[in-house]
């Protein structure tokens, strides 16, 4: 399968690119924390690493460690605004259970 991005989360990210002046791409992955077990970890990436599974979507590139794809594999990235409040979104077809606040999940 793949990472997919929309096209709202590629200008976003796209945008914060050029005004860092630089930068390849989002690393996204998980890491064990939260209630439910897992939580997504998202920066930007300055350089890829060997292991990098890479993924391009939109013209912007994510960059994936071999070990974090298992659970984020088929993973849509979007990016919404509601209200006031801005962020990424993900909709992961791994996920089996989250917790109440919607910090963590668990595959």
């Amino acid at each position: 399968m793949a990472i997919t991005m929309t096209e709202k989360a590629a200008e976003h990210v796209s945008r914060n690119i050029m005004r860092r002046g630089y930068g390849v791409g989002l690393r996204l992955g998980v890491k064990a924390t939260g209630c439910s077990g897992l939580a997504y970890k998202l920066e930007y990436a300055d350089s890829f690493a060997p292991e990098d599974v890479v993924f391009e979507c939109h013209g912007v590139k994510v960059l994936i460690d071999p070990k974090s794809l298992p659970y984020i594999d088929g993973t849509e990235l979007d990016f919404g605004r509601e209200g006031l409040n801005e962020g990424f979104r993900f909709r992961n077809p791994n996920v089996k259970d989250e917790c109440g606040c919607g910090e963590s999940f668990r595959v």
